[in-house]
């Protein structure tokens, strides 16, 4: 029996190519859709996907058929799949799936092109010949047949045969994906050009702003990105009729799509924000909400929806008949940030107004008797994937299990909730990987209990596969494109190669560049019998320690460890812990419960767990049925500065 294994991509840089949220997710959502088209495809060429299983009745929503109330927003189909083919499936059938990918693809920029009316612009015949050649030349198509099931690798040889490199292209490069022409067309450099190029940009954003602002002022997009921003608006109606071989049919339909991501701003304030909603009365709430309109803040979020802030209006709603907390929550995030009110102009808010919100707010905590919450800014994006399961699918006996244990994790009840339970926003769940964005509150919790379902999923399979993850706690000053890259880096190369894999690691990105990255094995980073990772459960006993004594001990303290581990790497454990006991004893006064000035022995108690997480470990795969399985390396500071940083929620990392 013949196997047919697709892949489609790029992958990595279609989606991490960003300037915003939802550039991130809508191309998390095309490279899904498109490799469903290829699925149904090979379907409808009477071929049965095998691996991985897709989500029940997402290949069916895709031709239009079954629960059409069924509107998948969410990719969830990765974009490689191996199905089995009747003998008669040969390279011709294969060449068709391709090409039903290629068409699909092309039907949906034509219905942007006329829905946006492209062809009346003053480029119109050079942007035309521009529109035709990035999108017919853009995805990277894979395919082999072969006689092994097992024989995956045969497709990631055919992807090294790869030999029809891009040209360069001319003019002025898009400002969203790399190295591809502006959709313009305008070739020349000419000052006289660029004047046309800026007319040009002017005239299309006034023709699609239509309330929806899918293009700032100054952004220049190629014709690829342009599909990317504008897709959604035309989704619904989409209905491409694609013709296979043997006088058999693919009929292709969409669905309406809502367009809403959080902005990383909005990501980073939201536990600040629930604070608000539950200590503001109705009459407060209208009064900010008047104040950030007036600034020049819309209602980016109306449409958002995260679980705690849900909570919170519900909580607030029972106060009055009013929906002035949903108003609220769904202001534009940056209005509440400080370094936006000292910047208005800049985040095309009005100086004056805007300044009078950050009044407003000031006054507003004062009146209160606890003190203002931190107002973080930073959020998190987390990345998972699974260890070693192309090693496991290489045994055929494996396959089916696998796929099984797979399409378990990212059902609905487990991937999707538990990142909606811990106030996130999925981006990506499909076979292994995992994407989404989260408060920074709440990351490395969700991060543990994914472990758990995947964990869970796969104990009945008997296949010893783990997961590893990677968290870039970013500052919302930081290029989205920047932080997306750093997840892909912290996870193959400092979780999965660095720490030996299942492993967790995490990376703090300020705006001058990385602050910290830690990584420890899971064993390590939560011990046996712990339900919470060792640096959460220190950085909330730091921070009840410091709310009683406030002061900069903290700095203090942390930042003299890395002096001491620079001097003292060759002293022994215990040397090295008595010594930063005593460090910490030494920073501040009074720390226990009754006021007293703490132990030495208390001392150590708090330095004992700490200094684990400071020597960074290596799983040995020769000792890996050995109790003493980790390659130890020197002390760093980094997992005490991630302590700091998680207790402080980055705040004092923003000074």
């Amino acid at each position: 029996m013949p196997y047919f294994h697709f892949t489609l991509g790029p992958v990595q840089s279609f989606v991490s190519q960003a300037r915003r949220t939802r550039d991130f997710w809508s191309g998390s959502f095309l490279l899904s859709w498109l490799s469903g088209v290829a699925m149904a495809a090979t379907e409808a060429l009477d071929g049965t996907i095998e691996f991985p299983i897709p989500p029940a009745g997402y290949l069916k929503r895709i031709c239009g058929q079954g629960d059409l109330s069924f509107r998948p927003r969410i990719g969830a189909i990765p974009n490689r799949f191996m199905a089995k083919i009747p003998e008669a499936f040969g390279p011709g059938q294969a060449a068709q799936v391709a090409e039903a990918v290629r068409q699909a693809w092309m039907a949906l920029a034509w219905q942007v092109w006329n829905f946006d009316g492209l062809c009346e612009l003053a480029e119109a015949d050079a942007m035309l010949k521009l529109w035709e050649r990035q999108h017919q030349n853009f995805w990277e198509i894979a395919w082999v047949i072969t006689q092994d099931k097992t024989d995956s690798a045969a497709l990631d040889r055919r992807k090294n045969w790869r030999k029809d490199l891009p040209l360069p292209e001319p003019g002025v490069k898009c400002h969203l994906m790399e190295g591809l022409q502006e959709l313009s067309g305008i070739e020349e450099m000419k000052k006289d050009d660029n004047e046309r190029r800026r007319a040009f940009w002017a005239k299309l954003r006034d023709s699609v702003d239509k309330g929806e602002i899918d293009l700032t002022e100054k952004e220049m997009l190629c014709a690829v990105a342009y599909v990317k921003r504008r897709f959604v608006r035309v989704f619904d109606e989409f209905d491409k009729k694609i013709e296979l071989c043997d006088g058999k049919k693919l009929n292709i339909k969409g669905w309406k799509l809502d367009p809403n991501m959080p902005s990383v701003s909005y990501m980073a304030a939201v536990h600040w924000v629930k604070a608000l909603v539950l200590d503001a009365n109705p009459g407060e709430l209208a009064a900010l909400h008047d104040l950030a309109v007036k600034a020049g803040a819309g209602r980016d979020e109306w449409d958002t929806r995260i679980l705690c802030l849900d909570e919170a209006v519900k909580k607030s709603l029972a106060k009055a008949d009013k929906e002035d907390a949903r108003r609220c929550i769904a202001l534009d995030g940056n209005v509440f940030f400080k370094h936006v009110q000292e910047s208005p102009k800049s985040y095309g808010l009005k100086e004056l107004e805007t300044r009078k919100v950050g009044h407003w707010l000031r006054e507003f905590w004062d009146s209160r008797t606890g003190t203002e919450p931190s107002l973080s800014p930073f959020y998190a994006v987390l990345m998972m994937d699974g260890d070693s399961l192309g090693k496991h699918m290489s045994e055929e006996a494996n396959q089916t299990p696998i796929a099984e244990a797979l399409n378990a994790f990212t059902e609905a009840k487990a991937v999707p909730k538990i990142v909606s339970d811990h106030n996130g926003v999925l981006i990506y769940a499909g076979g292994d990987d995992v994407l989404a964005l989260l408060p920074l509150e709440d990351a490395l919790d969700c991060a543990v209990e994914l472990r758990k379902k995947y964990t869970d999923c796969f104990e009945s399979s008997g296949i010893p596969t783990t997961l590893s993850g990677a968290i870039i706690y970013a500052h919302v000053k930081t290029a989205l494109g920047e932080v997306l890259h750093e997840a892909h880096a912290v996870l193959d190369d400092v979780a999965k190669d660095g720490a030996g894999r299942d492993a967790i690691a995490v990376r703090v990105l300020k705006p001058g560049g990385e602050h910290l990255t830690w990584a420890q094995p899971w064993q390590i980073a939560m011990p046996e019998g712990k339900q919470q990772l060792e640096v959460v459960r220190l950085a909330g006993e730091f921070r009840k320690a410091e709310s009683k004594n406030p002061g900069d001990f903290s700095s203090k303290f942390f930042y003299k460890m890395r002096a001491r581990f620079e001097m003292l790497a060759d002293m022994k454990r215990k040397e090295i812990e008595n010594l930063l006991a005593a460090d910490y004893l030494a920073s501040e006064p009074a720390r226990g419960q009754d006021g007293k000035k703490i132990s030495l022995d208390q001392a150590r108690e708090f330095v004992r767990p700490l200094l684990d997480q400071c020597r960074p470990a290596q799983r040995d795969p020769d000792k890996s049925n050995n109790p003493c399985r980790w390659k130890r390396g020197p002390a760093s500071a980094d997992a005490a500065l991630l302590v700091r940083f998680l207790a402080n929620k980055g705040v004092e990392a923003n000074r």
